[in-house]
């Protein structure tokens, strides 16, 4: 996967077929554009503000599900892993390992991902600087994994907001690694919500320009069909009929980046 990448799909897996669906939805539209696309989804949201919180469907249902997804329709699939003992029955399913920003620090679990071989995408912590990202990334390329993603969040700005430094994406890119800005968690307002993370959904597709412009190599985005339903992250979550014109302004963006040199060169 050379090309940019859009990584994509709900926060948590919900039920077998709304994310059967979102997958689908989203290879058929994301390929028609000439990007690369991930499906991403959780099976278990270990970091909910309460504990009364939807986590998902756990370890085993929720690989036989992102296995099911892979097979049928033909996807790239990433999700998160929060413990060591994760990674080895969650690299058996998934391409791509995906370390949580607030997990960004750990490094047994850094290290596990990267002893398999998969590509491993490390999350930038709201608490971290970009210049510091660099010894996360030591930390999975010692153990050869096939590639190493680094993204951008936003960083803390006070309580229950966040911000982002997009000086951060040229800073972590000069590390020779590919960078994805993550527009939906950056617009996300931690524990904002009364037992819950609250949400500025409307603000994505102004950070989603910018970050294209200062030459991000991909987006990661949290998409729902109806996200005020959305068992986790709806307020930051955008809906799937809002994403066909986002792809066009990151198309058509992408090629003013391109005849200016902003950009790594990626196709």
């Amino acid at each position: 996967m050379k090309n940019f990448l859009i990584i994509a799909g709900p926060c948590v897996l919900e039920d077998f077929d709304t994310a059967f669906y979102i997958a689908q939805y989203l290879k058929n539209l994301v390929l028609s554009f000439g990007f690369d696309y991930v499906f991403k989804a959780s099976f278990d949201k270990a970091n909910r503000t309460s504990l009364f919180s939807y986590r998902g469907p756990g370890l085993e249902k929720g690989l036989a599900w992102l296995s099911e997804i892979k097979d049928k329709i033909g996807v790239t699939i990433t999700t998160d892993v929060h413990e060591t003992w994760q990674v080895k029955p969650v690299s058996e399913v998934v391409d791509i390992i995906q370390i949580p920003a607030f997990l960004c620090r750990q490094t047994d679990l850094i290290v596990e991902a990267a002893k398999t071989g998969k590509i491993v995408n490390i999350k930038k912590g709201q608490f971290m600087a970009p210049w510091d990202m660099k010894y996360a990334l030591q930390k999975a390329q010692a153990y050869n994994p096939a590639e190493v993603l680094l993204t951008e969040r936003g960083y803390i700005f006070g309580y229950r907001n966040l911000v982002v430094d997009f000086r951060s994406i040229p800073i972590m890119k000069s590390f020779g690694v590919r960078v994805i800005y993550d527009a939906t968690h950056s617009v996300q307002l931690p524990g904002g919500g009364e037992g819950k993370s609250g949400g500025e959904r409307e603000f994505i597709p102004y950070l989603i320009r910018a970050a294209v412009a200062v030459g991000v190599d991909g987006i990661f985005m949290e998409v729902h069909p109806e996200p005020d339903k959305a068992l986790c992250d709806g307020p930051n979550s955008l809906p799937l009929d809002e994403l066909e014109n986002i792809l066009s302004q990151i198309r058509d963006l992408r090629e003013v980046v391109k005849k200016y040199g902003f950009s790594s060169g990626n196709s």
